[in-house]
């Protein structure tokens, strides 16, 4: 029995709109929800966790190394919301109640997030980020247990990711597995991450060029080891 379907990439939306998001240059462009996440507004001031501790390694030669990405973002969202008839929502709690915590990330129809999908190796750990709710934020970590494979959902027509162009011998569309691993030790909501951000990008620092921020319709989104430890290092402090 096939898990359920979500989608993610026309429901996954941004904290503001990005009008000049691209996706691969080779493809055609599939068309986004205008939609906002409704995130509080960060507050003034400037970030307190010691960014000049997570900067980036240069080589030998002083320049810096050019950026991979191991890690992940992953949006879904929590509260249901009906398309073409299918509720396509899912939070954490649903992952959890899968068999072995585990579920294929299918219903993604963005090439960029696509490509991203197709990017992931075996035991990469991603944050679960609820989206698209009255507060947006990370919630949990779960890891890459199956690399990318065509993703079933665009070739059923009775679901609302269908896509009536894709072929088998040649498929558009692909999915992974992720597993749950553990809930972060407290949520981290959009609007924190969001004040790191603005702070980083005026001064410096990890998160100055995080992708939640820059492409924030993507639904995959990759992340730095700068980006992730940073991040994960704020499940240790206080709410501000």
């Amino acid at each position: 029995m096939p898990w359920p379907s979500r989608k993610r990439d026309k429901g996954a939306v941004a904290d503001k709109k990005e009008p000049d998001a691209k996706i691969a240059k080779t493809e055609e462009e599939t068309s986004d929800k205008e939609e906002e996440e409704k995130s509080a507004k960060p507050p003034a001031g400037s970030s307190k966790s010691g960014w000049k501790n997570w900067k980036k390694k240069e080589t030998e030669s002083g320049e810096e190394s050019k950026i991979t990405y191991c890690h992940w973002l992953l949006k879904s969202e929590p509260e249901s919301r009906l398309e073409k008839g299918v509720d396509v929502k899912f939070s954490v709690d649903d992952l959890k109640a899968q068999p072995n915590q585990t579920t294929c990330w299918d219903g993604v129809r963005n090439y960029q997030a696509r490509n991203f999908l197709r990017s992931m190796k075996l035991g990469q750990q991603a944050f679960f980020y609820h989206s698209n709710c009255k507060e947006p934020g990370i919630v949990a970590l779960v890891k890459i247990v199956k690399e990318a494979y065509p993703d079933h959902t665009q070739f059923d027509q009775k679901d609302p990711h269908y896509d009536s162009t894709s072929r088998k011998e040649n498929p558009k569309w692909s999915m992974v597995d992720v597993q749950f691993v553990r809930m972060t030790k407290r949520f981290i909501p959009l609007s924190e991450i969001k004040a790191h951000h603005l702070a980083h990008k005026a001064d410096g620092g990890p998160l100055k060029d995080m992708m939640l921020f820059t492409r924030q319709r993507l639904s995959i989104q990759p992340l730095t080891q700068e980006e992730f430890d940073f991040v994960l290092s704020l499940e240790e402090e206080k709410p501000h």
